[in-house]
């Protein structure tokens, strides 16, 4: 079998840099989302709702 290398833990320096890294993407990404308007100003896409279309339903007792 050959022998593997292991893989070296990460130093401190190195872990809390990823950290930073990542933090800052996240601040980023809440950033973009945040900017954005709000849609109040504007109406519903639903613009002539109605009720019931047609008369009212019949139900019919079955024959046979």
């Amino acid at each position: 079998m050959s022998e593997q290398p292991e893989n070296p833990a990460p130093e401190d320096g190195e872990e809390l840099d990823l950290k930073s890294k990542f933090r800052a993407a996240l601040e980023r990404k809440q950033a973009r989302s945040q900017s954005g308007e709000g849609h109040a100003d504007s109406g519903s896409k639903v613009h002539d709702a109605h009720g019931r279309a047609g008369a009212k339903r019949q139900f019919r007792r079955k024959s046979g």
